[in-house]
């Protein structure tokens, strides 16, 4: 059930302009302090997902592994996507607390 709301926020975050998908756009928000959350489809290759763990380590940006990519691109209207950046602190903490309450559960 959780699974579905956090995809439904990712929907919302999008439809409200709050996210940047990509690697390099992402890294990028990363860089520029604009990024809240990275979420990072299952399915990134092992490269991807270094580079963003290491990145949001770096800048002190959660980052929440979720999802396929197909799942994830779905979720924001597009073709299939490996990573989101969630710019809006608001729709950033509403996240991590729904991905912590699915990890306790």
């Amino acid at each position: 059930m959780n699974d579905q709301k956090i995809l439904q926020l990712l929907g919302l975050a999008t439809r409200a302009r709050m996210t940047t998908t990509g690697e390099e756009m992402a890294v990028n928000e990363v860089r520029n302090g604009n990024a809240k959350l990275i979420i990072l489809a299952e399915d990134a290759s092992d490269n991807t997902s270094k580079k963003l763990h290491d990145k949001c380590k770096s800048y002190d940006v959660e980052i929440r592994v979720f999802g396929t990519r197909f799942e994830l691109g779905h979720a924001i209207g597009k073709e299939e996507r490996v990573v989101i950046a969630i710019t809006d602190s608001g729709f950033a903490k509403k996240l991590i607390s729904l991905f912590d309450e699915k990890n306790r559960g």
